[in-house]
């Protein structure tokens, strides 16, 4: 049997098992046992609209030793799934549904009904993470314009690695930076013409064209206010950099054609997924009274000495402290000893602001799925 990698050949039988097993790390860890993970559930399948065209597959000019190493990574970001649900098993379930959250969802509901497009912005370093289960179920058959929030963060590579999961599907994505305004004018653009077809259907009736009424939706603190105000240039919706500062549904107008309505940030109300809880509270796109400081930064410390482009000399050239991948509490009391007087959770708030503020690096922490780029 032949395996075929961009362009290059190899019987299956001549590729040693020992060029991938470097790579692969148990799933030890101070916080929980070992036991069987569940398989990945698929994503939804999404109509969205705009992008970027893919470019990080199918490059017929990568030799093989890049081909292999490509390869390796895909299983790297695997395993790093599988030891995060290790992980995470024994800590403190991180959960988070106040209020204003449950009263939003009954009126965004309410609102989706009058929504000509839908614009989802996800985090751009866990794009599925900050997926909610329930949006398609929602939103029906309405048009969407999928948004991934904060590209500045994240590399060229891990744009393109969406850019291609979408592109595979049949779906573009449009990247953006809601704090400098990249993206923004695009993403207006876009939704005027993804529902021009409103205004060609009411002439059609004899009724006079009406601005499109476009609802941006998504989790908290993944950037919905800071959009609306690049787009209008001026700050008509209250941000800031913490979930639940939106507490209510508020219509603007852009220009004379595009309507827009703000929303607080929805989540579910209850978080089985807990790899993607814990990955939401190190992004703090999630209430911060949900999680325990310490065990968020501990886990954190660990993805980053696993991530395939990431690794422990990120950590020792910010802190100068070793780590060996696998007792990130240990990381964090030794950080804590060094500069805070043993304080672990000065510390472990440290370590979370650095990677917030990107003082880590542009760094993911979700790749998609290896079954879903293969296919």
């Amino acid at each position: 049997m032949a395996i075929h990698l961009s362009g290059v050949f190899f019987n299956k039988a001549s590729i040693s098992p020992p060029v991938f097993q470097h790579r692969r790390r148990p799933p030890l860890t101070v916080f929980a046992t070992a036991s069987a993970a569940p398989p990945p559930s698929s994503p939804p399948t999404i109509q969205i609209v705009g992008g970027k065209t893919a470019s990080w597959y199918g490059n017929g000019n990568m030799d093989s030793s890049n081909a292999i190493d490509s390869f390796e990574e895909e299983y790297d970001w695997a395993d790093l799934e599988t030891d995060l649900y290790h992980w995470t098993k024994t800590l403190r379930p991180v959960q988070w549904y106040p209020g204003h959250i449950a009263k939003t969802e009954r009126e965004l509901k309410e609102q989706l009904k009058l929504m000509d497009v839908v614009i989802e912005v996800r985090d751009a370093r866990i794009p599925m993470s900050t997926s909610h289960p329930q949006m398609d179920s929602w939103l029906g058959n309405r048009k969407r314009i999928l948004v991934l929030n904060r590209e500045d963060m994240i590399s060229s590579a891990d744009k393109n690695a969406w850019a291609d999961y979408y592109g595979r599907q049949g779906i573009k994505v449009v990247f953006s930076n809601g704090q400098l305004g990249m993206g923004t004018m695009k993403l207006g653009r876009l939704a005027k013409s993804v529902a021009a077809g409103v205004n060609m259907k009411r002439r059609a009736r004899g009724l006079l064209p009406r601005p499109v009424r476009a609802g941006i939706v998504g989790y908290p603190n993944v950037g919905k206010s800071s959009l609306i105000n690049r787009l209008l240039k001026r700050r008509m919706c209250p941000a800031a950099p913490r979930p639940g500062v939106t507490r209510g549904l508020k219509w603007v107008r852009f220009g004379n054609d595009l309507e827009l309505l703000d929303s607080p940030g929805i989540i579910p109300m209850r978080m089985s997924d807990q790899s993607a809880a814990i990955k939401l509270a190190i992004c703090d796109d999630i209430g911060e009274r949900s999680y325990d400081f310490t065990d968020v930064a501990g886990v954190l410390v660990q993805m980053l000495s696993k991530l395939p482009k990431a690794n422990n000399s990120i950590l020792w050239e910010r802190y100068k402290i070793d780590t060996d991948g696998r007792f990130g509490k240990t990381f964090i009391h030794k950080l804590a000893v060094q500069l805070f007087n043993g304080d672990e959770h000065q510390a472990a708030f440290r370590v979370l602001s650095d990677f917030r503020k990107g003082r880590l690096g542009m760094i993911a922490l979700e790749r998609p799925p290896v079954h879903s780029r293969a296919a």
